[in-house]
């Protein structure tokens, strides 16, 4: 059964420019003291920030713009070298704080709503990406705590585990992260940043050859929305 929603419509809304159809779902944190306090901020035209969905730490989903319409929730960024990402995209956003888990209740209520929406725009599931992924450097969410494993095993997003042995290069890294779809543009320090914020929470330091096993990895299971492989 499809899950409950909510309807709680925001003004900060438009229509999907050029022509273009989601092909992505990115997720956020809210990062403020409430679900209601994130709702009203989505919802009130003085801030001009929205998203399709917000999902409480209860599991309440709320419905704030109709996913035919675009919503402004990704900000400048770009993926698979494409931007405008708010007319590509449904965006979701999750009542957390960034260092806290990610509630039982709430991974319930994303893992109900997520299969509609991948079937009603045959999104695959590497299209399912971060805040961070499409805009490394200026947002981190939702953060290191939130569990892509978990969706992955459920077909929602994409976790690499066929890992093979490779050598700590910093050109092999940066095509693997290009094939899955980070800018290109962004200075390698900071796409390391964002590779692991997604893929290598635990991961400190230089760059390493676990980190570019993990990326050649996660390079392999990443497809274009357009259908062809990555």
């Amino acid at each position: 059964m499809p899950p409950e929603v909510i309807r709680h419509p925001s003004p900060n809304q438009g229509g999907r420019r050029d022509g273009l159809r989601p092909e992505l779902v990115v997720l956020h944190y809210t990062a403020m003291a409430s679900c209601e306090a994130a709702r009203d901020r989505l919802c009130d035209p003085a801030f001009e920030v929205s998203a399709h969905y917000l999902i409480g730490a209860d599991g309440r989903i709320f419905g704030l713009v109709d996913e035919h319409m675009r919503a402004w929730h990704a900000g400048a960024g770009a993926w698979r070298g494409r931007g405008d990402v708010n007319s590509r995209s449904i965006g979701i956003e999750l009542d957390n704080d960034g260092a806290a888990p990610f509630p039982e209740a709430q991974m319930a209520a994303l893992e109900a709503l997520l299969p509609g929406i991948l079937e009603r725009w045959s999104i695959p599931p590497a299209g399912v990406i971060a805040h961070s992924d499409m805009a490394p450097g200026r947002k981190v969410d939702p953060g290191p705590r939130f569990d892509w494993r978990r969706l992955a095993r459920g077909g929602l997003s994409v976790w690499p585990t066929d890992l093979r042995p490779a050598p700590c290069d910093p050109a092999a890294f940066a095509a693997a992260l290009s094939r899955i779809g980070y800018p290109e543009e962004v200075d390698p320090e900071t796409l390391l940043s964002a590779f692991r914020l997604r893929f290598r929470p635990w991961g400190r330091g230089a760059l390493s050859a676990a980190d570019v096993a993990q990326a050649q990895a996660a390079a392999l299971l990443h497809v274009d929305p357009g259908g062809a492989s990555a």
